[in-house]
């Protein structure tokens, strides 16, 4: 991957944030470039217009979910569900204009694009709600419809920091609001689980969680920023991009 000058990084970690933060139309160059103190025109030299911005970045995101795909090791079945949960959930925050405002600066939806990620991760989702049957961890005699729950499932996660935006307004988010929304996908989850395949799942979690200490959005979104900017393709693998405190609280309760 060809490496970015500074200023083309500097350029698109200010064009994520004001996207992110007031949206794709509200947003214009002037105000990207007057945020970085920089002329128009030398930001327009590294990316002649807004949409080529926003491209950009919708690429790197791409990038990112891809290449963690493909380097993907399978390991414990409650470890790599929790990864994908909270891998999921945390791009979707840092990167919230996509979903958002698509539409406003491309042809169709992002899930319909040829190379969209999100319907392999839609799939990686299903899959593991797959392993979950094979391992046998589902309630005795009430196995789900897993196409059912893992769409339920998946709409849980994605949409979750929407709900934040819109309903209760929230302009930056902590660890404990990201917990509530795994409280709420855990709340569709564990109800299908035996309980000691519910138990092995919040353990999951809390080594997940044990792992960081909490940092604000500013600076988990640039820590984000710097991975994609710097990064080849080959070690852009997953890695948090939400730090998470050292204690999670209950996520649910075992029959």
């Amino acid at each position: 991957m060809k490496t970015r000058s500074t200023t083309a990084i500097r350029i698109l970690n200010a064009a994520r944030e004001q996207f992110n933060a007031k949206g794709y139309a509200a947003t214009s160059l002037n105000e990207i470039a007057a945020s970085l103190g920089m002329s128009q025109g030398n930001l327009t030299y590294h990316f002649p217009t807004k949409r080529h911005l926003a491209m950009q970045l919708e690429a790197d995101v791409l990038l990112l979910m891809k290449t963690r795909r493909e380097n993907l090791i399978p390991g414990l079945l409650a470890q790599d569900y929790v990864d994908h949960l909270l891998f999921g959930m945390e791009l979707t925050w840092s990167n919230r204009f996509l979903m958002r405002d698509h539409l406003q600066y491309a042809n169709e939806p992002i899930g319909q694009r040829p190379d969209s990620e999100l319907t392999a991760d839609f799939d990686e989702l299903s899959a593991l709600l797959e392993r979950i049957r094979e391992e046998g961890m589902f309630v005795d005699g009430t196995e789900p419809d897993t196409d059912v729950l893992v769409r339920s499932l998946w709409i849980v996660s994605r949409y979750w920091m929407d709900y934040l935006r819109e309903l209760e307004g929230l302009k930056e988010i902590g660890w404990a609001d990201q917990e509530r929304g795994i409280q709420h996908h855990f709340a569709v989850l564990l109800p299908n689980l035996k309980a000691s395949a519910g138990r092995e799942f919040k353990v999951a979690l809390e080594q997940a969680s044990s792992h960081h200490t909490s940092v604000n959005s500013v600076t988990r979104d640039a820590g984000v920023r710097d991975r994609l900017s710097h990064r080849a393709p080959e070690i852009l693998a997953h890695e948090p991009l939400l730090p998470r405190p050292q204690k999670l609280k209950g996520v649910g309760n075992d029959r």
